[in-house]
């Protein structure tokens, strides 16, 4: 589990397809607190550390991917140089900062308006039509690894804002229209649209 607060930017090292896709990502955590077969939280999806190397400050991890992370994220667009936001695990007992973050990535969504206001900017995004129904105002959303709080929503669109200190720290400072990101839905509102069909 992971609450959608970012804790590094790591940079796509290399790509390599063989049988499953694999991503080598250069980060600053120290390899010696990232286990095999530990989870990180890849701009969204939660991926499974399987090989990691160099020092603190020159680290790397990688990652396979699976076919059906590929047709459902962003993974596959992924190249030499590519950012990701990074998170770990949600430990017993550490705050809470965002809200409750599954790292499974429902669907692929398209940044429509990147807009400043004031120091704040501005976010459209477009949610296929299959995750449109359970996006509220006020509510959670998780787009590329980030916790964000939905202002307005319109038919299958969507508005949020990010502070300064989420574009510093994220990739989102260099977002821009056309962008595609990775949305996971609220866990609470997917389980009460479960719960809702056997009503």
């Amino acid at each position: 589990m992971f609450t959608g607060i970012i804790s590094d930017v790591g940079t796509v090292q290399l790509v390599t397809q063989r049988g499953d896709k694999s991503f080598k990502i250069a980060t600053a955590y120290d390899p010696a607190t990232v286990g095999i077969g530990a989870s990180v939280a890849c701009s969204g999806p939660c991926l499974t550390v399987v090989a990691k190397g160099g020092r603190a400050g020159e680290a790397w991890f990688s990652v396979d991917v699976s076919p059906e992370t590929l047709a459902k994220t962003t993974a596959d667009t992924w190249v030499l140089g590519t950012r990701l936001n990074l998170e770990r695990p949600l430990k017993v007992g550490e705050e809470i900062g965002g809200h409750i973050v599954s790292g499974h990535v429902d669907g692929v969504g398209e940044v429509l308006h990147v807009k400043p206001d004031g120091d704040h900017t501005r976010i459209t995004v477009r949610a296929p039509k299959q995750l449109a129904k359970f996006v509220a105002p006020k509510g959670a959303i998780t787009l590329d690894g980030i916790s964000l709080t939905v202002n307005e929503v319109e038919r299958d669109t969507f508005g949020v804002s990010i502070i300064p200190h989420t574009a510093k720290v994220t990739t989102w400072g260099s977002l821009k229209a056309g962008d595609k990101v990775n949305i996971e839905i609220d866990m609470l509102a997917r389980y009460l649209a479960r719960l809702k069909e056997f009503a």
